[in-house]
């Protein structure tokens, strides 16, 4: 893929956050002021470059919507090695070049079809996911079987939607918590849909 000019990477990576904070197109006048620029010209000719590069399209005619082909700027963490809760169990170097292994924050994020939820409560307290967490589910694939003990989203006939452990027992379903003075729910399986898979959470602490 033919490289972005400085100016233009500025650009593509602004619309990059922008949009995926938003999620719906700046307008012209938002990316001049983000780029400190005094006409509108500088910004539809590094748009027209990102779009023949291939980094971006929108609809001819059409107001805000510019829409991300291809990301440039991945975001991902170099993992530079393992620690425990009582110390360093490998050499963690700051300054390290080059790392055989990094965490792709957008590998999850920019899933589709995948779906973030905010945890409520504390049903799953022993599987270290608390009040207030992010969840991160995908959907199930077509014919997918689930496995005893996977952690998905599942929607109860008449009582909403919850986060738990799935278990299958002959007609029944059991939704299992990870906190104690929590009793397991057995239901008959036409009483219980089960709307995703959980692949990751997220936890803020600032």
């Amino acid at each position: 893929m033919e490289k972005l000019t400085p100016a233009q990477k500025q650009l593509y990576d602004w619309l990059v956050q922008y949009i995926r904070t938003t999620q719906y197109a700046p307008s012209i006048r938002q990316m001049m002021e983000a780029m400190n620029l005094r006409s509108p010209a500088p910004v539809q000719s590094r748009l027209d470059h990102l779009r023949k590069k291939g980094y971006i399209d929108w609809a001819d005619g059409k107001a805000r919507t510019i829409r991300i082909l291809q990301s440039s700027a991945l975001r991902s963490i170099d993992i530079l090695g393992v620690i425990s809760d009582d110390g360093v169990v490998e050499f963690i170097n700051q300054e390290i070049e080059e790392t055989t292994e990094s965490f792709n924050i957008d590998n999850m994020f920019q899933k589709s079809n995948y779906f973030v939820l905010r945890m409520s409560g504390d049903s799953l307290i022993e599987d270290h996911i608390t009040d207030g967490d992010l969840v991160i589910v995908r959907p199930l694939e077509k014919d997918e079987k689930i496995k005893n003990g996977q952690m998905v989203v599942a929607k109860v006939e008449g009582s909403g939607s919850t986060l738990t452990h799935f278990y299958c027992w002959e007609n029944w379903i059991i939704l299992n918590p990870s906190n104690s003075k929590y009793e397991p729910l057995k239901l008959p399986k036409n009483q219980v849909e089960i709307q995703g898979i959980l692949v990751g959470v997220w936890r803020g602490y600032l």
